[in-house]
């Protein structure tokens, strides 16, 4: 089923990008991010030391890059993609041995999601835009590259990320000596700084506290500002004008900073609610990891890694759908419940203890029935191959 079945697993995500336009609708975010799973040895496709979030820190594991639609709390994977380091590549043998298709190259999980993104809308995926960490946000043409394709995306960046307050209006400069060589290079007109300068500049007044979603523990409340900014790469015949949002912990521990394209005149808390869907993509995992055995797995190829992750996804579709069908009356209800309700009222043979020896009785006697015929066929055989 996982490793030697031929069965197309795109058909399998077309299927879930209806359903997920059937129960998410249009105005959802598509969430991109990466987990990574635990492995030992190094026969396992793409498995390489890596960063583990789970763990904690870099260790022997697998990692893919993967899209959840979410909606009201709820999330649902809808596509996942194995990472396969550079390393890999230098030993076509080790990607034979394990499935890794030829003609296969080395793609940063960057461009994994710039595709991802492209082949999910192309396939009919409706979405509002698109969310971030900074481990993708930092990819400056990434962004550029949505932008240039009217993708809405909210993107976290680092602390370090520079802007300008106002349009750099990159321009060579005049020429101011005959000797040397003219300038030829683009230069900004105004003054770059880092978004950590700029929010530590702000007064205390500009912050506004909101909350963005109900929690377990109470309100998700933190305090933001934003900013229309310019980020400029250096090469560019123009900046790009976007919006900055900066998210600080209501006991000032912690900021985070994200980068938006969302139309000129996007609230404050439009903004903010945009970077709040990012958390259910964490959810996602968890419900997957923890009701649907994504990460209980013991197949070592490529193929069979896609084929058990989109069986996983199809599993989370449902509870998905199931939760977001029950929102009004059940609002509380979770992956596990589910489970649960199944594994009670789904249909047993096994009640009793007659049941367990009648069950293992009826196998006994299936197979002694195909063992009986295998035996006949055999003799068979060897009757006509005596008379030959």
């Amino acid at each position: 089923m996982l490793s030697e079945s031929a069965w197309d697993r795109g058909g399998v995500r077309r299927q879930l990008i209806a359903d997920a336009n059937a129960h998410f609708g249009h105005a959802c975010a598509l969430v991109i991010d990466e987990s990574a799973f635990a492995k030992k040895g190094d026969m396992s496709a793409g498995v390489a030391r890596q960063w583990n979030g789970r763990l904690g820190k870099t260790d022997n594991s697998q990692v893919g890059v993967f899209a959840a639609m979410a909606k009201d709390g709820v999330s649902a994977l809808i596509e996942g993609e194995l990472y396969v380091p550079e390393e890999w590549f230098a030993d076509p043998a080790r990607c034979r041995e394990a499935g890794i298709p030829e003609g296969t190259g080395f793609r940063t999980k960057g461009e994994m999601a710039l595709t991802m993104i492209h082949r999910l809308r192309r396939e009919g995926l409706r979405f509002a835009y698109t969310v971030f960490d900074a481990g993708y946000g930092h990819l400056p043409w990434l962004l550029r590259a949505l932008d240039g394709e009217r993708e809405t995306f909210l993107a976290e960046v680092h602390s370090d990320q520079v802007i300008y307050l106002a349009d750099p209006a990159p321009a060579v400069p005049d020429r101011t000596s005959v000797r040397g060589k003219a300038p030829s290079r683009l230069q900004a007109q105004t003054v770059p700084l880092t978004v950590t300068a700029w929010a530590g500049a702000q007064a205390p007044s500009r912050w506004r506290r909101l909350s963005v979603r109900e929690g377990e523990k109470g309100d998700v409340v933190a305090d933001y500002l934003k900013q229309r900014v310019w980020l400029w790469d250096g090469a560019e015949q123009r900046a790009h004008s976007w919006h900055l949002l900066v998210r600080r912990e209501i006991d000032g521990s912690k900021l985070k900073f994200c980068l938006s394209n969302a139309r000129p005149e996007a609230s404050l808390r439009r903004l903010a609610e945009m970077q709040a869907a990012r958390h259910f993509v964490e959810r996602a995992f968890e419900d997957a990891k923890g009701a649907c055995g994504m990460a209980d797995y013991q197949v070592r190829g490529f193929h069979a890694w896609h084929h058990h992750m989109a069986l996983v996804m199809v599993a989370l579709m449902f509870l998905a759908k199931e939760r977001l069908a029950h929102r009004e009356t059940a609002e509380l209800l979770s992956c596990n419940d589910l489970v649960e309700i199944m594994r009670h009222k789904l249909p047993t043979k096994i009640d009793t203890d007659d049941d367990l020896v009648a069950m293992i009785e009826d196998r006994h006697q299936r197979r002694r029935t195909a063992m009986d015929h295998a035996y006949r066929k055999q003799a068979l055989m060897l009757e006509a191959s005596a008379c030959g």
